[in-house]
């Protein structure tokens, strides 16, 4: 259902004024090493402008162009103009400030406007990826080539006589079984029909790669058996039997049906009563087979996620791995043994992509990054859900666990890359003052890092931190407990759901003393893989636009940061380019400020691309109400002083004059 020839050092206080070449090294003293001329602006990334009342006057961005997956390419070739893009075909967006909302993601799938949460549909045809998703009891729809770059299509599935239409799965039906097409290949989308409280399964069918769809008029072709719960159909081509076998949700465990054709179906079996977590319904089951790493093995793996509940506190998600033989599956494990399938709150629905070409070989998936606790509440908009980055997906034997669902993010992702930063080694120790990520900024990024933790420290990562540190989401590891957690108390907006600002935890062990991190940030969301992927927590955050900062330190015991690199992501959404040191847009703190006559406000403001001078001009629409003046603590900041009630308009300009933004002041009494 439901990213030396000659060297240059620069003070780490400057990074963000003063830049280097393709490549950028940190060094253990916060300062940073540039290979090349150095002239360029420091590297930082493209992010969202989130304040309101901001016009980007900037012109003449650098198109990006077409590039490949490759990582090592886009760093040989980042001279300041960007590498890599969007592919053949795609077009951006002509308007500079879409997609630029509060909170809007950069590199994540998000619907223009209404509510988009579970996943649905996700097929591959013909070079392109459906995605499918709820939309409020129907299916939107976008499609990409690259799984990056998404076009926005109409409606796919609306409801009907038989009610709303609800998750499902989506296959190609390449040899015609259904009839349906004429002896070609077509697409088949099986869903739940949803009416008065009844659910029941019905498939539609479209000859024109997804774009209209008709619905069988033999619908439903599995009326409901007598359930309250019959829902989320998932159906795959089992080849050994050439038979479709669909796996359904049925209250807390599934079923599968098997048909020759899609139209007729039969039960085999069910599994999962007395298996795995029952902490609430089961939803949107998943059957795959996967490879074993470093073997000739396959396994096949069930996955189902389990609705909101008080002993999960909120929506997640399990996964078995076993046998399958087209009628039965079998659990290789304890029935009692529960495999979580991500530790964040935010990662839900997910399922996989049918039909990707066996020359690929991948499967990959994705979840709606939401939670059943509060879908639909977020202070976003118009728009309501994201979904998370695309995985790729393996099976680990894992030393004394077992096989283990390993999630990478797909290769395509490096395609967003801007020029990479390097920070060097750096021992890390409690007080210690010193940042190794001084001068790094961002609000979508990727980050990957590898620490020596000793046996009695804790690690802590910071974030989208705000400058005085007040605000930000932090990644945690105590090597004593063996935890790794991520904690969104002081993230941001919290205000819409009670427990929100909370911290998860997840059981995860060093590998030979060593902790992997492989961090994915955008505008409101945080992607952990700790060990390439064995662990994995995913959650949504909301901080303010200029909580761009993040920081590394031992909170105990001693650690090293034995490398880190930080990747500026470009957006999918707009032609610009992260390498850039042109200023685009401002981003500010708050749209609005509410400041006591005599009293005084600090206001944050980032100009993007980070690469970008971020110095600022401020000034007033009347002084007589509200005076402000540069700060002389955080660059690009301001102070605004009450001088007299009433509002005004404070504006900040780059110093060329082209870019500002505004911001709305209010003025009071406090007697």
């Amino acid at each position: 259902m439901r990213k030396a020839a000659s060297m240059l050092t620069i003070g780490a206080a400057m990074a963000v004024l003063l830049g280097w070449g393709a490549v950028t090294v940190l060094n253990h003293s916060g300062e940073m090493s540039g290979a090349g001329q150095g002239t360029e602006a420091a590297a930082g990334l493209n992010g969202r402008d989130a304040g309101k009342g901001v016009a980007a006057g900037a012109e003449g961005q650098a198109a990006s162009g077409a590039g490949g997956y490759d990582a090592e390419t886009v760093e040989k070739n980042a001279t300041g103009k960007p590498t890599t893009g969007a592919p053949a075909g795609f077009h951006y967006a002509s308007d500079p400030n879409y997609y630029t909302e509060t909170f809007r993601p950069q590199y994540h799938l998000s619907p223009e406007s209404g509510n988009m949460s579970d996943p649905n549909g996700m097929v591959y045809l013909e070079g392109e990826y459906h995605q499918f998703y709820q939309n409020s009891g129907q299916w939107g729809h976008a499609v990409s080539t690259d799984l990056l770059h998404w076009e926005h299509l109409p409606v796919a599935l609306a409801r009907d006589s038989l009610g709303e239409i609800w998750s499902g799965s989506a296959v190609v039906d390449a040899k015609d079984t259904s009839g349906f097409f004429g002896g070609k290949a077509g697409l088949v989308a099986i869903f739940t029909h949803w009416k008065g409280g009844l659910q029941s399964q019905s498939i539609a069918y479209s000859a024109d790669k997804g774009r209209t769809w008709t619905k069988y008029e033999g619908n439903p072709v599995i009326p409901n058996p007598g359930l309250k719960d019959f829902r989320d159909p998932k159906v795959i081509w089992y080849a050994p039997t050439k038979s479709w076998v669909m796996v359904v949700s049925v209250d807390n465990r599934v079923r599968f049906y098997t048909s020759p054709d899609l139209k007729t179906w039969t039960m085999t079996s069910e599994f999962g009563s007395d298996q795995g977590s029952h902490a609430a319904v089961w939803e949107c089951p998943d059957l795959f087979e996967l490879p074993v790493e470093g073997s000739k093995e396959k396994r096949w793996v069930l996955t189902v996620s389990i609705g909101n509940n008080t002993a999960t506190k909120g929506s997640t998600a399990q996964y078995f791995v076993g046998t399958f033989d087209g009628r039965t599956f079998k659990n290789d494990n304890a029935p009692s043994e529960v495999l979580w399938t991500d530790y964040g709150k935010d990662f839900y629905a997910a399922v996989s992509y049918s039909d990707i070409p066996a020359k690929d070989g991948r499967r990959i998936w994705l979840g709606w990054m939401s939670n059943w606790r509060y879908p639909f509440a977020m202070p976003t908009g118009a728009w309501k859900g994201s979904m998370s980055i695309p995985r790729e997906l393996t099976l680990r034997d894992v030393a004394v666990q077992g096989l283990r669902l390993v999630q990478q993010p797909v290769k395509e992702l490096t395609a967003l890359r801007g020029q990479k930063a390097v920070v060097e080694r750096t021992p890390l120790s409690p007080g210690g003052a010193q940042n190794p990520f001084d001068g790094l900024k961002g609000t979508s990024y990727e980050l990957e890092t590898e620490l020596t933790v000793q046996p009695d420290a804790q690690v802590d990562l910071a974030l989208r931190r705000s400058a005085d540190g007040g605000q930000a989401t932090v990644v945690s590891y105590d090597a004593a407990a063996g935890v790794l957690s991520v904690d969104r108390t002081h993230a941001g907006v919290s205000t819409f759901e009670k427990g929100f600002a909370e911290k998860v935890s997840a059981p995860l062990k060093l590998r030979d003393g060593k902790l992997k991190l492989r961090l994915y940030v955008d505008s409101a969301s945080l992607e952990v893989f700790a060990n390439d992927g064995e662990t994995v927590v995913s959650s949504i955050m909301f901080p303010d636009p200029t909580s761009s900062g993040l920081s590394v330190e031992a909170v105990k015991g001693g650690a090293v940061l034995e490398r880190a690199s930080f990747y500026p992501l470009q957006t999918v959404w707009r032609q610009e380019d992260v390498n850039s040191s042109t200023p685009q847009r401002i981003v500010l703190s708050k749209p609005s400020v509410d400041v006591p006559v005599g009293g005084s406000q600090a206001v944050a403001a980032d100009v993007l691309p980070y690469r970008a001078p971020q110095g600022l001009t401020w000034e007033s629409d009347n002084e007589m109400i509200a005076k402000v003046s540069a700060s002389a603590s955080v660059a690009g900041g301001a102070v605004v002083t009450g001088v007299g009630s009433g509002s005004t308009v404070i504006r900040a300009k780059t110093s060329d004059g082209r870019v500002t933004a505004s911001m709305n002041i209010f003025v009071y009494e406090t007697k």
